[in-house]
């Protein structure tokens, strides 16, 4: 079966999708985007996602392009049409078409939403991530405002290759004092010695990320202390465990940064427990 694309109102076979050339997103970066996980057919932190879809917009000053319950039927509808059970969608909105110019366009013009949705196999990705990544260092390079979750992905991408050339799933970024902020795809986390969870805060320097913030909730659910602050490269390096979260990610164990061994090299069982459970607990929130 043909994999299906929605696009500004309308389902079209995924390879006949298209946006036209002036449109911001493709000539400025001048639009938003999320990924969400889809498991038995259902989307993973639905409400989580929606509401940062709304705050990126918001900061971005783009119109929201329909009302959320409207949108949830097109995010279930994509998801339902190319029949997928378990694989992500994903919904990009930029501020629409119009003549090639920095200043926004009038209030007439449209957002533009593209969904699309596909499938993975998740047996074989589960394999790979419980038996835990490499990751790299680099310096931080980003524009300020991360928080927003901008389709400018450029530097991502840049570090996102260097580490794949340097044998590693992930980048770890590190700001001027030496501290971790986040990944190029993904939020970081460490596990103490006496462990306890510890990842940045939020605030500013990183993007809120959903799957970050569901499993801070779980921890504590689970009576596992969580410290949002910033940490060291050395500090990771020497931590328990280290492992990274993301919706395609959900937690993933790591266990090497820039070649040296995070704990004895192998996953760690805090990481691997928060993986184990995350889906029971997702659904449990969405009750």
């Amino acid at each position: 079966m043909s994999r299906i694309a929605y696009v500004n109102g309308r389902y079209v076979p995924h390879a006949e999708a298209s946006v036209h050339i002036e449109d911001r997103g493709y000539q400025f970066a001048d639009g938003v985007y999320e990924v969400c996980e889809v498991m038995g057919g259902r989307l993973i932190d639905e409400p989580r996602h929606l509401a940062r879809l709304w705050r990126s917009l918001d900061e971005l000053r783009i119109r929201h392009p329909m009302s959320e319950a409207a949108l949830k039927v097109v995010l279930r509808e994509t998801v339902r049409r190319n029949r997928v059970r378990e694989g992500i969608v994903y919904l990009q909105v930029t501020r629409g078409v119009a003549r090639r110019d920095h200043y926004f366009p009038a209030a007439t013009v449209a957002p533009a939403v593209v969904v699309t949705s596909r499938s993975f196999d998740r047996a074989k990705n589960d394999v790979g991530a419980e038996a835990g990544v490499k990751v790299i260092t680099v310096p931080e390079n980003r524009w300020p405002r991360v928080d927003i979750k901008s389709v400018g992905l450029l530097p991502n991408v840049l570090v996102k290759q260097q580490a794949k050339e340097a044998g590693a799933k992930e980048a770890w970024y590190v700001d001027a004092d030496g501290h971790v902020t986040e990944g190029g795809s993904t939020n970081a986390w460490i596990v103490s010695a006496d462990g306890v969870l510890i990842t940045r805060p939020a605030e500013s320097g990183i993007l809120r990320g959903i799957t970050r913030s569901t499993v801070a909730d779980m921890a504590r659910d689970l009576q596992i202390r969580v410290e949002e602050r910033p940490f060291t490269v050395a500090e990771a390096k020497a931590a328990k465990e280290a492992f990274m979260t993301a919706a395609t990610a959900i937690v993933t164990p790591i266990v090497a940064i820039d070649g040296a061994p995070v704990g004895d090299g192998r996953p760690g069982k805090v990481a691997l427990e928060l993986r184990r459970r995350y889906h029971e607990f997702a659904h449990r929130g969405e009750a």
